[in-house]
């Protein structure tokens, strides 16, 4: 078990060396040193004008200018320093980020679809984004504040002590008071819910915010607004409140802080009255007194810069238990000892699923059997929730089965790497992805490293050539930019075009035509029946005509297999196959007759 939190477990994550943030601190101290000589530059010409306030043209001018001198160079020297640390700390931190973030890319890309499926995509977001951005900040600009902030106020300390003990336990009096109450604001079970809870009122919303914006066609359809959208709204009311009563539970301690650290001059005055009281004419403490009354007031900044910090070291903490839940996920398990089919049928052996809790009554697919042969397309049909798409996406091991095998060419596909198994089976889904990228980079995702003659070749047999030329760049437009989107048949055919240029020997498609025009839908056939060749090929059929031909066509309801033959076979039967043919060619029949209607009037 890991014992590390906070920004030492950001760095293991991460893999990041403490060298950069080793050079960032100690050049954040030089520049902390460097930043105190204008004050003692400060303090000898005060010192030097108050001795000869009575003649001030007997004060040693070339002193004065050299001390001035010294404190332009000082300051010089400072900003040098605190530039180099800032850029050592700023490569750090987005070395740090890029660490998290392909770590965790990488490890969520080994999940199994049924936990991004169980998982708010705005909650994934958050912890990508807002969570690991959270470092950036605290690397690159606060832990060398923080460095900054110590060196500064140690110094200053020894400064003052050794210019006037009293005078600086005055000065330690608010600080002490200030950590006080920080401490009491920022620490306790309390405090560390509220952070939980508001993160988590975050995340609800991000999530909700996801699933609006990919509702708003539906929205704008109705006439809707937020408001009807009840979670989104719900979410949004339920983190303004929150956020509300987050920050009236620091409001009082945040007040006092301020008023305490804006108070140095209180503490200091009446100590150094009453001192003066004893000697006055003592002009060497007079310029102390003075000095204590310019530089004091200046340790409030790094206090507040410390306060900032303690509010980002909360948020980090929370941050880093959140990305070490995701880490503490499983992945989809690597056979110890990977094997590699010779042939390509996919072969289902008594399999049994649940999404969820095991149980009969919970089960999606239950004892399912049957062989989808080489060289041979295989339908799955049933009414909607029958399990098609589970089926489907069992194949490429989506999900693992609750019982029984799925294998290709005799192999259990558990028994294949997760590279094997993706190279093995290609798959086309009624829902198409397309990257916020170019045409040519989302036809060429389904082999990378393919010559452009090839993804152009697997465009055009897509019957996507032609609309792609049309587009602004062609090939090397990018998909969403200046309001340049494509249709619903025009994605499905570009997912189709990676499939082509994949050529996996395992296909498995949703209904890949179900978006195409009319006049589109029979180039779409030919391009389908080209791929298909030579494939063991599982297609969820949602217009029978389109599968008529079918070697093999599975019959599933509500998750049991329950028919399986030809289409011929299967109407003779005259078992819930055929009663939905029936259905669908009256279907058919309805919407010829009343575009017929149509024509004559």
């Amino acid at each position: 078990m890991n014992n590390k939190t906070g920004v030492a477990r950001l760095l293991e994550i991460a893999g990041e060396k403490r060298g950069l943030l080793i050079v960032s601190d100690v050049l954040s101290s030089l520049s902390a040193i460097c930043m105190l000589i204008p004050y003692v530059s400060v303090y000898f010409i005060l010192k030097e004008l108050l001795e000869h306030a009575a003649n001030p043209a007997a004060a040693d001018g070339g002193l004065m200018i050299r001390w001035g001198v010294v404190a332009l160079l000082g300051l010089l020297a400072s900003l040098l320093m605190m530039y180099a640390g800032g850029m050592a700390s700023h490569v750090a931190a987005f070395r740090i980020l890029y660490g998290l973030r392909v770590k965790l890319s990488s490890h969520i890309g080994k999940l199994s679809l049924g936990w991004l499926n169980g998982t708010a995509t705005g909650a994934v977001k958050k912890t990508l984004q807002q969570n690991v951005e959270k470092v950036e900040t605290f690397v690159a600009h606060q832990l060398p504040d923080l460095v900054h902030v110590a060196v500064t106020t140690v110094l200053m300390m020894a400064v003052m002590f050794s210019l006037n003990g009293w005078l600086a336990l005055a000065c330690v009096v608010p600080i002490l008071l200030g950590f006080g109450v920080q401490m009491l604001m920022m620490s306790g079970s309390k405090t560390k819910e509220s952070v939980k809870k508001y993160h988590d009122a975050l995340e609800r919303l991000n999530g909700s915010a996801v699933q609006y914006v990919r509702g708003m066609p539906a929205v704008k359809v109705f006439g809707q607004t937020v408001h009807s959208f009840r979670k989104f709204y719900a979410d949004m009311i339920h983190y303004r409140d929150y956020c509300v009563t987050y920050t009236d539970q620091f409001q009082n301690g945040f007040v006092l802080f301020k008023v305490i650290l804006g108070s140095f001059a209180a503490f200091v005055l009446p100590v150094g009255v009453f001192l003066l009281s004893r000697d006055p004419g003592s002009v060497a403490f007079a310029a102390v007194l003075l000095f204590f009354l310019v530089m004091a007031p200046g340790v409030s900044t790094p206090m507040f810069k410390i306060m900032f910090l303690m509010s980002t070291l909360r948020d980090i903490n929370e941050g880093v238990e959140r990305i070490d839940r995701i880490f503490a996920e499983k992945p989809v398990p690597e056979p110890e000892h990977p094997q590699r089919p010779n042939t390509f049928e996919v072969c289902f052996d008594n399999v049994s699923f649940s999404y969820g809790e095991e149980g009969e009554s919970n089960k999606a697919l239950s004892g399912i059997s049957f062989t989808a042969m080489q060289e041979q397309v295989t339908a799955l049909v049933g009414p909607s929730g029958a399990g098609k798409s589970t089926v489907a996406n069992l194949v490429p091991r989506f999900w693992d089965v609750s019982e029984g095998a799925i294998r290709i060419g005799g192999v259990d596909v558990r028994e294949m790497t997760v590279p094997d198994l993706m190279d093995t089976v290609a798959f086309v889904f009624q829902e198409t992805f397309l990257f916020y990228d170019t045409v040519y980079n989302n036809i060429a995702v389904g082999r990378p490293d393919a010559a452009p003659e090839a993804v152009y070749a697997a465009a055009k047999a897509a019957q996507c050539h032609e609309f792609i030329e049309r587009l602004p760049q062609g090939y090397q437009t990018l998909i969403g930019e200046a309001g340049i989107y494509l249709s619903g048949g025009e994605e499905q055919r570009i997912a189709v075009a990676r499939a082509i240029l994949k050529n996996a020997p395992v296909l498995v498609l949703d209904e890949a035509t179900a978006f195409a025009d009319p006049e589109n839908e029979y180039e779409m056939q030919l391009a389908l029946k080209e791929l298909m060749k030579k494939k063991t090929v599982i297609v969820i059929a949602h217009r029978l005509s389109t599968i008529r031909d079918a070697d093999q066509i599975v019959v599933l309801d509500e998750g049991h297999l329950i028919e399986r033959g030809r289409h011929g076979e299967l109407i003779a039967a005259d078992g819930l196959y055929a009663r939905m043919w029936r259905t669908y060619t009256d279907a058919e029949r309805w919407q010829i007759r009343m575009e017929r209607e149509e024509a004559a009037r």
